[in-house]
């Protein structure tokens, strides 16, 4: 496990036996703000994607059957689409979804849909844990995602994570 600055708990684990990933990672922050920024397309927006990518929610229905729509844009304006499908909502502790890749006009591509993604949230001392579980369908998805420096990726929008919620703490 990895001490990111502050001392704050930052760990990823790729369980090839089960197509799983584990992360955890603790923010200095509260939790009601850090669950905002995975709940508010607002707040994702600006920290989803690992630069000099971006992303923009282009619909979001925060709810059990609800979807995010949204597309992730490369420094050279391609546009790459996903969902995510809400399967389940606890307010301010749990939320899971089924994600996948589609095209601009939201048709689901099944080769690439179908992770199941478990997000837990907890506070402590002023120190809200993040916990998240991604079970691929099987382990050619999770090794394409392995292969597409996706622990990178995610590494560098957690860590613009952190400074967005610590300007945000601040107000």
């Amino acid at each position: 496990m990895e001490q990111v600055k502050n001392n704050l708990l930052f760990d990823f684990t790729v369980d090839k036996a089960t197509n799983t990933v584990f992360i955890t990672r603790e923010f200095a922050a509260e939790l009601s703000l850090v669950w905002d920024a995975f709940t508010k397309p607002e707040i994702l927006d600006q920290w989803g994607a690992p630069e000099p990518w971006t992303t923009q929610t282009i619909s979001m229905d925060f709810k059990v059957g609800g979807r995010r729509f949204y597309k992730m844009i490369s420094p050279e304006g391609q546009e790459y689409f996903s969902v995510q499908d809400f399967t389940s909502i606890s307010p301010k502790t749990n939320f899971k979804y089924i994600s996948g890749s589609s095209d601009k006009n939201e048709n689901i591509n099944l080769e690439f849909y179908g992770a199941e993604n478990n997000l837990d949230f907890s506070e402590a001392n002023g120190i809200t844990t993040f916990r998240m579980t991604i079970k691929y369908k099987d382990l050619a998805t999770l090794d394409m995602m392995a292969n597409n420096r996706f622990k990178e990726g995610f590494t560098m929008t957690l860590n613009i994570l952190e400074k967005i919620l610590a300007t945000l703490s601040q107000k």
